[in-house]
């Protein structure tokens, strides 16, 4: 094994498995989580292990989705493997089989110990087809997954329904935004959140509706390329939801109206503009005209005497094609 030096890391790669046969060793409950993976992107699963099978890799082969290699260990089976995952706590085994990979050029991740790894399985947001994976190269899984559960709250899951969106209609997009500007600003449109509503009401098929219904009028949206979040105040910051903290990280500019506590900007974006309106109507203009020059507005509002100011904004930005999303309190 090569030692990486100061400054070096590891390549990134996201590994097209369809297919694929990818050769597993072992079979208790982490090779049965390694093997879940696989079979999620579609590798053909070969696996090898002397003892019990774990209650859900005896399913699998069951089913019929995994096909098991009897009889003492042969090197020969790398041959035809694509990669190797090796799932034992027999430490001389693991070295030799990682030995007899690297002769045969097979890359092999052997759990739980990155000195004789050639790949690292990452840790793993999953809102297909969009992936976010994190790594430390194996020195600190423990970081990685909190990394990841910190990352978990902040990708909405209707991000993964637009990616596959994006690319199922990627041919009509272009034909319908030939310029590239003016695809990028629509691009940013329906990121800034206008998909959220439309997937929490009614789901996948929701989203695509809007999507395409948004693409159908993109011509003449792009120009607006600004947004609004109406985000109910919180007295106390910790008690603010998961989305109304990502439209606080994400805002250029933060409107207030009247009466709203400093200490409910707290968790906001640091370098975000704040604006103070005397009433709600006079912050609802305010955050309207910002959208309509461009700008990400957050609209924080109080429980009372706001209801009115925020449903005509809503109207409004549907009139001027800005996105605009509701994002309530606890209550």
């Amino acid at each position: 094994m090569h030692g990486r030096g100061p400054g070096m890391g590891l390549y990134p790669l996201f590994a097209e498995l369809d297919g694929r046969e990818v050769l597993v060793v072992g079979g208790g409950e982490v090779a049965a989580r390694k093997v879940a993976a696989l079979l999620k992107a579609g590798a053909r699963v070969r696996l090898h292990a002397l003892e019990v099978l774990h209650e859900d890799l005896a399913a699998a082969l069951a089913a019929g989705r995994i096909a098991r290699l009897g009889g003492d260990f042969d090197p020969a089976w790398l041959d035809t493997a694509w990669l190797v995952v090796a799932a034992t706590d027999d430490v001389a085994f693991n070295a030799g089989l990682a030995a007899e990979a690297g002769r045969r050029r097979r890359l092999i991740n052997v759990v739980d110990d990155a000195a004789l790894s050639t790949f690292q399985v990452p840790a793993v947001v999953d809102r297909a087809p969009l992936v976010l994976a994190i790594s430390s190269a194996g020195t600190a899984p423990m970081l990685a997954r909190r990394i990841r559960e910190k990352l978990e709250t902040l990708v909405d899951p209707s991000l993964g329904t637009l990616a596959a969106l994006f690319g199922r209609h990627r041919e009509r997009i272009r034909a319908q935004l030939p310029d590239t500007s003016q695809r990028r600003r629509w691009f940013e449109r329906m990121l800034d959140g206008c998909m959220e509503q439309a997937y929490e009401g009614g789901g996948a098929a929701r989203a695509e509706a809007l999507f395409l219904e948004e693409l159908e009028n993109a011509a003449g949206a792009v120009e607006a390329a600004g947004s609004v979040a109406l985000v109910a105040a919180s007295h106390a910051p910790d008690l603010y939801t998961l989305r109304a903290l990502r439209a606080l990280n994400e805002a250029d500019v933060i409107v207030c109206m009247d009466g709203i506590d400093d200490a409910a900007l707290e968790p906001a974006r640091r370098d975000a503009r704040h604006i103070r309106a005397a009433d709600p109507e006079a912050a609802a203009q305010r955050a309207l005209q910002l959208a309509q020059e461009g700008a990400r507005v957050v609209l924080l509002h109080g429980a009372e005497g706001a209801a009115a100011a925020c449903e005509r904004l809503e109207q409004q930005c549907a009139q001027a094609r800005i996105a605009c999303r509701r994002i309530p309190g606890i209550a």
